[in-house]
């Protein structure tokens, strides 16, 4: 009886030892995840702060190309009231003559 009472108490320290390797194992892992989650943080973050810069740059590019085309409309107009001023100037010389 003594002899089986010692036989439990050796396999009960083993299942032991071997719940205790368990969760060491279990908690090592529970802690790389953890700095995985935390890395993937920082990235996600930074990711985040280079699309805001990209579209920033996107919009400030538009922007200009938006103001280039102001400009070379303007001049286009420009233009034309220079031209149209000038075959004026030149039908009412003509007709003056």
């Amino acid at each position: 009886s003594s002899r089986q009472a010692l036989e439990q108490a050796r396999v009960a320290t083993e299942e032991l030892d071997d719940m205790k390797a368990m969760v060491k194992g279990l908690e090592e892992e529970n802690t790389e995840l953890r700095r995985q989650a935390r890395q993937a943080e920082k990235e996600q973050h930074s990711l985040c702060s280079q699309a805001e810069g990209l579209q920033e740059e996107r919009l400030l590019a538009e922007g200009q190309g938006l103001r280039e085309h102001i400009q070379a409309q303007a001049a286009r107009m420009a233009s034309l009231e220079v031209s149209g001023a000038t075959v004026a100037m030149v039908a009412r010389a003509g007709g003056a003559g």
